[in-house]
């Protein structure tokens, strides 16, 4: 939706017609919205500014984004700034709402580049607005010296001017070389050709390890089951109350119910532990070939 309902065009002529603000009146209206949230003094601040918010978006149209949307972004920044202005400053609104105006653009921009974030930290936000200005003045620059710069060169040449670590020049340069393409697209241009996302590695467990670590399991339990015999009925039930439940019980209710210390029943689980230590123990080679 057009932003205050208008088109691109219609909003475009309604801005040109809008009064010009003088600095009094401006203020005072700032005044007013500020201390006593009158609506109608904000629209007439925003209305007066409109002309400002699309002439800085008509900047942005050469990143692909349609014109519409750009003017819905500016107003909204124009709004924040609208929202965030102390008249008390003494700086004119216009000046203080180029700003809001540039970076509500600027992060609509960034967001709808790319599928994948392009960057959020604002050096990668420089970059993204300056790196091929700042490539071409330094390659115009090299070329009038009779110098030939290598792609590393000028991504480090390219990092000092904009004052940026040379990985986000690196990174950023691969995400403006190309746009997204979808994954279903095929690699040829044969239609029963094989699509990129079948070059992708599965990354589900393969059937060998399902299968490997279903018999390992199986050895484990077997063990676990030949350990436990090796105990008597009290030894297994305490192990199992205290090891095998999903929600354990403690000492204390354990020595309740067996009419037992708490410290006994601590003492009874040492001992079937020990027991079941020595069994599997036994099993000492079988053990060392299963670790392998």
């Amino acid at each position: 939706m057009a932003f205050g309902g208008h088109s691109d065009q219609s909003l475009s002529r309604h801005a040109m017609r809008a009064e010009i603000l003088d600095a009094e009146t401006e203020l005072r209206l700032a005044y007013a919205w500020r201390d006593q949230r009158d609506e109608a003094a904000l629209h007439r601040l925003v209305t007066a500014y409109m002309r400002l918010a699309i002439s800085m978006a008509a900047r942005f149209r050469r990143y692909g984004a349609p014109m519409n949307d750009l003017i819905q972004e500016a107003g909204l920044g124009l709004m924040k700034a609208a929202d965030k202005f102390d008249p008390d400053r003494g700086v004119r609104f216009s000046t203080y709402a180029v700003w809001w105006i540039k970076a509500s653009i600027q992060d609509y921009v960034m967001r709808n580049w790319s599928m994948v974030r392009t960057g959020s930290t604002s050096s990668q936000k420089t970059l993204f607005f300056n790196l091929r200005r700042v490539q071409a003045k330094l390659e115009r620059e090299a070329t009038a010296q009779g110098e030939t710069l290598d792609g590393h060169q000028l991504r480090q040449l390219i990092a000092t001017e904009v004052g940026v670590p040379l990985a986000d020049v690196e990174m950023m340069e691969g995400r403006l070389a190309g746009s997204d393409f979808s994954l279903n697209a095929t690699q040829s241009s044969d239609e029963d050709g094989r699509e990129w996302i079948d070059t992708l590695e599965d990354e589900a467990t393969r059937a060998d390890e399902i299968v490997a670590h279903g018999q390992d399991i199986t050895v484990l339990r077997g063990w676990l089951v030949s350990a436990m015999q090796s105990l008597n009925d009290r030894e297994r039930f305490i192990v199992r109350e205290r090891k095998l439940r999903d929600a354990p019980r403690t000492l204390e209710s354990l020595g309740q119910e067996l009419g037992l210390s708490k410290e006994r029943v601590r003492q009874l689980e040492v001992a079937a532990f020990a027991k079941m230590r020595r069994s599997l123990e036994d099993r000492a080679s079988e053990v060392a070939i299963f670790l392998g």
